[in-house]
C-alpha cells in the first residue's frame, strides 16, 4: 500500500507538530514531572483549541504557530538561551525522548486534561500582571495554570 500525496503532506505536518511541540515542552517543563510536562503540552492544545472554536485567536491556531507566537513561550525567543538548546536537542536524550513521547500523546488526543482548560501558566516564583486576581485552575508540579485568560 502507498501513501497519497494528501496522506504524506499530513504525516508530515503531524511529525512537525510533534517536534515542535516536544521541543516547547523541553524548554518550558524539562525539570518538571510527567504530569508536569503533560499540563504544559495540554495548555498548548487548549490555546490551539480555543483559537479553531473561535475562527482563528492572535495566538494563532496551530501547534506551531502556538508554540513559536513571540513571547507566549520564551523558550523560542530569540534572546532566550533556551532556544540554542531546544533547536540542537536530538533523540537519544531521555528528557528529550519523554518530551517526544508526550508530544505524540498530545497531538494524537491521547492526554487528560488535568488543566481544566487552562490556556496559561507560570511558575509559583512569579506573579505576572495578567494573573493577578485570577484563581489558578489547577496547580501541578512547579506551575499555576489558568483557564480564564483572554
Amino acid at each position: 500500500m502507498t501513501l497519497s500525496d494528501t496522506e504524506i503532506t499530513m504525516e508530515r505536518l503531524r511529525n512537525r507538530e510533534v517536534d515542535v511541540l516536544a521541543r516547547t515542552l523541553y524548554g518550558e517543563a524539562r525539570g518538571e514531572s510527567l504530569s508536569g510536562k503533560e499540563a504544559v503540552a495540554c495548555v498548548i492544545l487548549n490555546r490551539v483549541k480555543r483559537a479553531l472554536d473561535r475562527g482563528g485567536y492572535w495566538w494563532g491556531n496551530s501547534v506551531e504557530s502556538v508554540c513559536q507566537k513571540p513571547w507566549q513561550f520564551s523558550c523560542w525567543n530569540s534572546n532566550d538561551p533556551n532556544r540554542k538548546k531546544i533547536l540542537d536537542m536530538e533523540a537519544g536524550h531521555r528528557v528529550f525522548d519523554t518530551c517526544v513521547r508526550i508530544a505524540r500523546r498530545a497531538i494524537s488526543g491521547c492526554l487528560k486534561d488535568a488543566t481544566s482548560g487552562a490556556t496559561h501558566y507560570h511558575t509559583l516564583n512569579v506573579n505576572p500582571p495578567w494573573s493577578r486576581g485570577r484563581a489558578a485552575s489547577a496547580e501541578i508540579g512547579r506551575h499555576l495554570f489558568y483557564n480564564d485568560i483572554e
